[in-house]
């Protein structure tokens, strides 16, 4: 599968699927403008889900700008965050950042949440039971 891909099985779509995450999500990072919550699958297959309001994104061009954004990082990075489920959602004021600040800050912040997930012994190699 190419890089590039970014299939519909990658992606969190159902109401019960983010209030799983929601409700059970073991490892959370954030920052100012984003917050991430992630949930181990069991499996070798990860989704991501995001949540960027109207309240804290006002314009539609800005909101989907951010969520294009989102979806790219973590096409970049979709092989480290294998096996987990997350959501990605922005805070207020997160369509204010630069293209390449939004990067960075989504950069660092899955930086964490790998070191975390790694430090409780949920690996890529070693899925949560």
């Amino acid at each position: 599968m190419d890089a590039r891909d970014f299939p519909r099985s990658a992606r969190i779509l159902r109401a019960a699927d983010f209030r799983a995450v929601f409700a059970n999500a073991r490892h959370k990072v954030s920052c100012r403008h984003f917050l991430l919550l992630a949930l181990p699958t069991g499996t070798g297959a990860g989704r991501v889900g995001l949540v960027v309001s109207k309240k804290s994104v006002p314009r539609a061009v800005e909101r989907n700008r951010v969520k294009r954004l989102i979806r790219e990082h973590y096409r970049k990075r979709r092989g480290e965050l294998a096996g987990i489920d997350l959501i990605v959602l922005a805070r207020k004021d997160a369509h204010k950042l630069a293209n390449s600040a939004i990067f960075h800050r989504l950069e660092s912040l899955c930086t964490d949440l790998l070191g975390k997930t790694r430090r409780h012994g949920q690996s890529r190699s070693m899925p949560a039971a």
